[in-house]
C-alpha cells in the first residue's frame, strides 16, 4: 500500500498507530498519541547503510521523509501488511520480520517495523519503507523509476523468462 498525501495520509501518523507511540507531526503540529494501544508485540527501526543515525528515532525519520517530499500529492512511504502465522513463536516472528525489513533496507530504504498480536489468532507486521533511497553523504535521493530499453523500432528487448514463466525485459533506472 502506499502512504501518500494525495490520500491525506501522514507517514507520521502511519508510524505512530503502528509503533503505539507519540509523535508529533511538524509539518502540520498534530500529535499523534498512540500511548494507550495494546497488542505490540515488537518494534524496531532498520536503516540502509547510509542512513544517518538519528534517524533511529521513528519521529525524527519520517519528520524528514515529510520534509524531502515537498508535493501536495507525494507518495511518502510504502506499506507491507504481512500475516504471520500463529503457531510462530515470538522470537520467529521477531527474526522473520526482522530478516524480510532488512532485505528492504539492503535495498537503500530506511524500514520501521511493528508485530501487533492481540491474541486473537492474528499477528501480523505492519512494515513502512521509505520511497527514497540515502545517498553516500547522508542525503536524499531522487526518487527513480523503471525505464524499459528499446531497439531501432522502439519494442523493448527482451532479457529471458523468469522462474514464474514471466517475460523479463532489459531495464534501467532513472531519476524524477
Amino acid at each position: 500500500k502506499n502512504v501518500g498525501r494525495s490520500a491525506g495520509r501522514s507517514a507520521v501518523a502511519s508510524s505512530a498507530y503502528r509503533s503505539g507511540e507519540k509523535m508529533i507531526d511538524e509539518e502540520t503540529g498534530v500529535i499523534h498519541d498512540y500511548t494507550k494501544k495494546s497488542g505490540i508485540e515488537y518494534t524496531e527501526i532498520i536503516l540502509c547503510k547510509n542512513a544517518p543515525d538519528e534517524y533511529k528515532n521513528r519521529s525524527t525519520l519520517w519528520n524528514a521523509v515529510h520534509k524531502v517530499e515537498k508535493a501536495k500529492n507525494a507518495r511518502l512511504c510504502r506499506e507491507w501488511e504481512v500475516a504471520i502465522p500463529e503457531e510462530l513463536t515470538k522470537e520467529q516472528r521477531k527474526n522473520l520480520v526482522h530478516d524480510f525489513a532488512q532485505s528492504l533496507a539492503d535495498e537503500g530504504m530506511c524500514v520501521d517495523v511493528a508485530i501487533h498480536d492481540k491474541g486473537d489468532g492474528n499477528p501480523h507486521a505492519h512494515i513502512l519503507a521509505t520511497t527514497r533511497a540515502i545517498k553516500e553523504n547522508g542525503e536524499w535521493a531522487a526518487k527513480s523509476k523503471k525505464v524499459y530499453d528499446v531497439d531501432e523500432n522502439g519494442d523493448r528487448i527482451f532479457q529471458k523468462i523468469d522462474k514464474t514463466g514471466k517475460r523479463i525485459y532489459k531495464n534501467h533506472k532513472e531519476d524524477y
